[in-house]
């Protein structure tokens, strides 16, 4: 529905080239609003951009100098116009992040303006997997969707948005809080807490386990890893350390694959150097003989 009234509203407006629309949908009924329509390369075309391997800046630029959607060639196959919608067969979350604390006066709670300072982009063949990625990526210090021990109003952080949101969640699960109230609170799709239970549910299931334990249960620590769980993770609940578990991880073969981003979902043979590393898999897309150089990059945190 959403995405054939984007369609005709771009036609109507006889925009050529890259534009994104953004709505507000009613989850109650089929009642939606447009919010706002950009004409333009914003940071959500970036986002998209990104996510699906799809060049949109290459390809807006090819159609501003009059060349036909049917005649440019897809960078990625060589074989296949960019005339084709991307297929996915990864999940991407994009999560926002707040610095509030460093402001004085500001309110923590969420609405329509933009309070984010930066966000990040996560990668991973399920939603849990990259999700966990996502909030360890917004800081160092967070090691995945779990109880924090921040003071905090369960109900009304659940109520009204706010920076602490995701982790109030979390809380809430931890306390016993189940999906139908958090529901009844939040007004989140039943769908992502269904997820996030499952998240906390399999770490209270690890809780229980201490480190000889679980040397004998290979099959939950793959289960663990694919659910996106960090060996730092998965050593507090066995109290241990990192290098414990992941010592661990290579007796028993539990590796990380290597998979790239094709926009084609490897129905066509395709080479990119865009990859992401993930525990869902069964072989890697590609292999390294040669020995490679990693480049770490970091914002201003």
């Amino acid at each position: 529905m959403l995405r054939t009234t984007a369609v005709n509203v771009i036609r109507h407006l006889g925009v050529v080239g890259e534009c994104n629309i953004q709505y507000a949908l009613n989850p109650f009924s089929r009642e939606y609003c447009i919010i706002e329509v950009n004409a333009r390369l914003s940071r959500s075309s970036a986002l998209a951009s990104k996510a699906t391997g799809y060049p949109l800046a290459f390809i807006a630029a090819k159609l501003g100098l009059g060349i036909p959607l049917k005649d440019i060639a897809n960078s990625v196959t060589k074989s296949t116009c960019a005339c084709f919608e991307p297929s996915l067969d990864y999940v991407v979350v994009k999560m926002p992040r707040w610095d509030l604390k460093k402001f004085t006066r500001v309110s923590t709670q969420l609405g329509s303006s933009m309070k984010s300072v930066g966000e990040v982009m996560s990668i991973g063949r399920t939603f849990e997997e990259a999700i966990q990625k996502a909030i360890r990526a917004i800081d160092f210090h967070n090691l995945g969707f779990g109880a924090t021990k921040a003071l905090m109003s369960l109900d009304d952080e659940l109520q009204t948005p706010s920076d602490q949101r995701l982790f109030a969640i979390a809380n809430a699960m931890h306390a016993g809080y189940s999906v139908e109230k958090i529901w009844e609170l939040t007004k989140i799709d039943k769908w992502f807490l269904n997820k996030l239970m499952g998240l906390n549910n399999f770490a209270k299931e690890m809780g229980g386990f201490n480190m000889a334990q679980i040397t004998q249960r290979p099959d939950l620590l793959l289960q663990a890893k694919r659910l996106g769980f960090s060996d730092q993770q998965l050593a507090d609940f066995w109290s241990t350390n990192e290098i414990g578990v992941r010592r661990m991880r290579e007796e028993g073969g539990i590796m990380p694959f290597v998979k790239q981003i094709d926009t084609v979902a490897a129905e066509f043979p395709a080479h990119t150097n865009y990859l992401y590393l993930t525990y869902n898999a069964s072989e890697s897309d590609v292999s390294f003989d040669d020995h490679g150089i990693m480049v770490l990059g970091s914002g201003v945190y």
